[in-house]
């Protein structure tokens, strides 16, 4: 299986696990989420999680979070087969990359609620929430994935992509320059499950 395609070995394979691993999960400012500001647009501030995301952190079983730069993820594209050509050509846009994975045992749930407050985080900051889609097979079982983005004219400055299932949840925010297309390419890699993605082109195309 690719590296790439599980987030724990991705950095492994790197050889930078000190380098990159992040601290435990924390919301970035006590006032939580705020309106956006030129600042958080450009570029995307990808160490800014919702505050529910540490409360859920703490009930996790198993967790990790690490943080990819122009510099690794370029390494990180050279490690793919050639016949990705469109993921490699969508990897060499990104600014970073960051990721946030945790894995809950089998006697605890996730609480909805803190899900639905990280949705909510979102919507206050002025992202514009493309799509929930919801997968009753394939990589993610009994799933929900959701995706926003951060738009600059038809530019896609950011995205997030926020993969819940009844176990775990995996939180991805992304900086860079990209268009729509380049986000469907990077599914399947650094942790971001291969959702359905028509119901996203038709919002896109709105």
């Amino acid at each position: 299986m690719n590296w790439l395609r599980l987030a724990g070995i991705s950095v492994m394979s790197l050889g930078c696990a000190c380098a990159m691993a992040q601290a435990p999960v924390a919301p970035q400012g006590a006032d939580g989420p705020r309106p956006p500001a030129a600042a958080d647009l450009n570029p995307v501030p990808l160490e800014w999680t919702p505050p529910a995301l540490a409360a859920l952190s703490a009930q996790a079983a198993v967790k990790s979070s690490f943080t990819l730069d122009r510099t690794l993820l370029a390494a990180a594209a050279t490690l793919l087969p050639d016949s990705d050509v469109e993921a490699r050509q969508s990897i060499a846009k990104l600014d970073g990359i960051s990721v946030h994975t945790l894995r809950f045992g089998d006697q605890s749930m996730i609480d909805p609620a803190a899900v639905e407050s990280m949705r909510e985080a979102y919507h206050l900051r002025g992202w514009k929430h493309l799509v929930s889609t919801t997968n009753s097979g394939g990589p993610v079982h009994n799933g929900t994935t959701d995706v926003w983005v951060v738009l600059d004219g038809a530019t896609v400055r950011g995205a997030v992509v926020l993969a819940e299932t009844p176990r775990s949840l995996t939180l991805v925010t992304i900086a860079g320059n990209l268009n729509p297309v380049d986000i469907f390419h990077l599914r399947g890699h650094f942790g971001i499950p291969r959702f359905d993605a028509d119901n996203m082109k038709d919002e896109m195309n709105k």
